[in-house]
């Protein structure tokens, strides 16, 4: 089976990190982002410049990926805005249920016959906000218990066929993602998890013998502390 993966969300943060350890792993990645600053300097890594919420770039960048060689799909691609619901316009709210809903739905439904002939991979990076009550994040809370909802029921029309379909659900991750948030994760030790973390908690998930899944994972620091963010508007 041919060891190419397509990565969204890959220029930063979780994404890049799980794009990182696949290449050095044997795979051939292609990572989609919206701005590569640093690509990964690496033979197997291609980047895909696009903005995966419109339509004719994102089509123009998935030709690029050689669909019939593709085995691995991880829809990583986020987007979270923090707050009272009531705080949140129209545009937040379908940033966020497009991009961590909508977008990975697609690209399901686009790979998944190629990915049940070769007996592939999806892997969703979900959160553990998908898995209880989400105040100050309700919409992301929300697409991300869709995108959990999905997952398994992705899973049980699959497992069938010998496909693989998981979710993986970090916590509190140093990344870019808490930009909009008027908090950020606590930096002292424990309290935070790094991209890197996640990234090998996915080889783990990869690296299962045939006959054996792991359909969710749950992954958290070992304490949990947030720190105000300042003058945050």
């Amino acid at each position: 089976m041919s060891r190419t993966a397509l990565v969204t969300g890959a220029s930063s943060g979780i994404g890049e990190a799980i794009s990182r350890m696949l290449c050095e792993e044997g795979w051939t990645v292609y990572g989609i982002g919206r701005a590569f600053t640093s690509p990964i300097d690496h033979p197997s890594f291609h980047a895909l410049c696009c903005d995966l919420l419109k339509p004719e770039e994102r089509k123009h960048a998935l030709n690029e990926v050689p669909e019939q060689e593709l085995s691995l799909l991880i829809n990583n691609a986020g987007c979270a805005w923090y707050g009272l619901h009531e705080t949140m316009n129209e545009e937040k709210i379908q940033a966020m249920v497009r991009t961590d809903l909508e977008i990975p739905m697609i690209l399901c439904q686009r790979y998944l016959r190629q990915l049940r002939s070769v007996q592939g991979t999806i892997l969703n990076v979900v959160s553990v906000t998908a898995l209880g009550s989400s105040p100050h994040a309700a919409a992301y809370g929300a697409s991300k218990a869709g995108l959990l909802s999905f997952t398994r029921s992705l899973f049980e029309e699959n497992r069938k066929y010998g496909m693989k379909v998981g979710a993986i659900l970090p916590d509190l991750t140093d990344t870019s993602l808490y930009r909009n948030a008027d908090f950020t994760p606590s930096r002292a030790p424990g309290c935070v998890l790094s991209a890197e973390q996640v990234a090998d908690a996915v080889k783990y998930m990869l690296s299962l013998p045939e006959g054996s899944v792991i359909s969710e994972l749950v992954l958290q620091p070992q304490k949990n502390r947030i720190e105000r963010r300042r003058n945050h508007s």
